[in-house]
């Protein structure tokens, strides 16, 4: 078993103990990520000189005081390249975006340094996390460590294969229609999407700006805890940022869901889900009716329109916040140029790829003149809808519960083709999306060798009842534990 496979809190207590160096944990997450990238492709760039003076440090730090006192102290993270990290490539996985170095830190990045954790690459995702299978990289396509045939889900693939596949100890990702929660679901880690607000977007590459969110992806719901804990919390440079008080989410791991009222929509178990996932899910509530929990199935009617609202929405501001990349204040320039104006065709001609293009235009006839009020404010009147039906059934009940995805990860290509059926891939996660409420997967079986993902969806800044009830069920079952095969490679 790898080093960067064991949590965050037995890393601590081995160093605490001298057991373990941070130096020695960095390098094993390096020696893995060369070991295993060859075959994954989690990684677009590494941080491997900085991160091993950084480990130094720390491990003198921990020499003069005696002490671990950051609470991320000394783990190795991977961070989505789309989260601003000075003096590291930040490419959102566009070509248009090659050369750009940003020479700030996003809040984020800033908090995880101030815990004391050590930044050791950028991971590979969707280009501007447009997808839900991680093909759509400008540079090369993330593979899942379950079976490398596989999709490993996106947009935040690397960041959930890397975990999945010990190179780091956690990674963030961002969610705007389900970005984190599906590809924890398909590489078998947890991935928790916040309440919109609650962790700062300054520094992260607006998609769709009312609905991208940043979170952790880990191998266990307390290391998720520990992540939030690092990150959450009012940022005045991010002007969506909630104003409050963050909870304590590690000490909400009380393991104890007596008496918690659980809602099951039946729109989530339709005929479109797999059969065998259903099963798991069913096997899931079970587990958790013997830890005294209760659940009924309810009805949140608007789940079928939301997959087409999203898509307009989520389009119409990428088409907006995309509109900077012309090659003239970011990124690459065309080279082959005759005026400006054929300078800002050619550059984002070149500069972006095929659903990056799509999405474009979709989201700009959305908004044009004549088209306005039939698609872009009719999805924004369905989205109030959507949001009703979360705030009736969280007012009866603590959580809702579901399936992540409807299938199990699909094959590399398979859907390549088809972007409908793509797109329908997150038809469970993007109503959470759109209400903004919090929500978290969490392993909870397998279907022919690859991993099932729960959903469990709380209500808004309720993530510490989130944790508890995926903490009490992954103390109570064996799912997170496994971890998968790579050919070749010693685990």
């Amino acid at each position: 078993m790898s080093l960067t496979q064991y949590s965050i809190r037995e890393l601590h207590r081995r160093m605490a103990n001298k057991e373990l160096s941070v130096t020695d944990l960095v390098g094993a997450s390096l020696q893995r990520i060369h070991d295993t990238d060859a075959k994954i492709g989690a990684f677009l760039a590494l941080n491997e000189e900085h991160a091993r003076l950084a480990a130094a440090e720390m491990d003198a730090r921990f020499h003069t005081s005696g002490a671990i006192r950051g609470l991320l102290f000394g783990i190795p993270a991977g961070i989505k390249d789309n989260i601003a990290t000075e003096g590291l490539p930040t490419t959102c996985g566009s070509k248009i975006l090659a050369n750009y170095r940003p020479i700030y830190d996003a809040t984020v990045v800033k908090k995880l340094k101030d815990a004391d954790a050590i930044t050791v690459g950028k991971l590979n995702m969707d280009e501007f996390a447009m997808g839900s299978s991680n093909e759509n990289s400008a540079f090369h396509p993330v593979r899942n460590p379950w079976d490398t045939a596989y999709v490993p889900g996106g947009s935040s693939g690397g960041s959930a294969a890397a975990v999945a596949a010990g190179q780091v100890v956690f990674a963030l990702g961002s969610d705007t229609g389900g970005s984190i929660r599906q590809p924890a679901a398909y590489c078998g880690v947890v991935g928790l999407k916040p309440t919109y607000g609650l962790v700062s977007r300054f520094g992260l590459v607006a998609f769709a700006s009312s609905l991208d969110q940043i979170g952790p992806l880990t191998r266990s719901v307390e290391d998720a805890a520990f992540v939030l804990q690092a990150i959450a919390g009012h940022d005045p440079l991010d002007s969506t940022s909630a104003n409050m008080e963050t909870s304590d989410y590690l000490c909400a791991l009380s393991g104890d869901v007596a008496g918690l009222r659980i809602a099951v929509p039946k729109e989530y178990l339709s005929e479109g889900v797999n059969p065998a996932v259903k099963e798991n899910i069913y096997a899931a509530l079970a587990d958790l009716e013997k830890l005294g929990a209760t659940w009924e199935e309810v009805s949140m009617p608007h789940t079928e329109y939301a997959v087409a609202a999203y898509y307009i929405l989520a389009s119409s501001e990428a088409s907006s916040n995309l509109a900077r990349y012309d090659g003239v204040r970011y990124g690459v320039r065309s080279s082959n140029a005759d005026n400006l104006l054929d300078m800002y065709t050619k550059t984002r001609s070149e500069g972006f790829g095929d659903e990056v293009k799509r999405r474009i235009m979709l989201g700009t006839y959305s908004l044009s003149s004549g088209y306005y009020d039939a698609y872009y404010l009719k999805a924004q009147q369905v989205r109030t809808l959507i949001k009703r039906d979360f705030e009736q059934a969280l007012a009866k009940y603590d959580v809702i519960i579901g399936p992540t995805a409807p299938t199990p990860a699909f094959k590399i290509g398979e859907q390549a083709d088809d972007p409908l059926t793509m797109y329908l891939n997150d038809i469970l996660t993007i109503p959470v999306s759109l209400a903004g409420v919090p929500a978290i997967s969490v392993p909870c079986g397998f279907v022919g060798g690859l991993p099932v993902g729960l959903q469990i969806i709380g209500n808004y800044f309720q993530e510490s009842t989130v944790l508890r009830v995926a903490h009490a069920f992954e103390q109570h079952t064996e799912h997170h534990l496994k971890t998968p095969p790579i050919d070749g490679v010693k685990q």
